[in-house]
């Protein structure tokens, strides 16, 4: 399975985003189906963290402490899409977001957790 992650761009600062992720392949209708999906980020010169992620399902979300409130992680899966919409966006949520698909059904906040790895955005946001 291929993971296209898209839609970032440079926005100012309490601008939204909305970031798309297509699972293509010939496996991606079942790794989609099954999976957890998951979005993480990493900043210049920093280690990548973990942003969000859902159940297979779309039945339980995770967020990180810092996205609480503004992020939502939702999924499509007659699209093989995830998409992560971004609202009152900060200078501070700047990265290459990815996103990946997990080795489980479960929406897990562990880098270890996920197997496929997509080629990242870039989210960049002005002050």
């Amino acid at each position: 399975v291929q993971l296209q992650a898209s839609g970032g761009g440079l926005v100012q600062a309490g601008a939204s985003l909305r970031l798309s992720c297509a699972a293509s392949g010939r496996t991606s209708g079942r790794i989609f189906s099954n999976n957890g999906m998951g979005w993480f980020r990493q900043a210049p010169g920093k280690e990548r963290e973990f942003v969000a992620a859902i159940s297979w399902n779309g039945g339980s979300t995770n967020y990180a402490d810092s996205v609480k409130g503004r992020f939502t992680i939702s999924r499509d899966r007659t699209k093989n899409t995830v998409y992560l919409q971004m609202n009152s966006l900060k200078p501070e949520d700047t990265a290459v977001y990815y996103c990946a698909a997990a080795r489980s059904s479960a929406a897990s906040s562990s880098r270890d957790s996920y197997r496929t790895w997509g080629q990242g955005t870039h989210v960049t946001v002005s002050s």
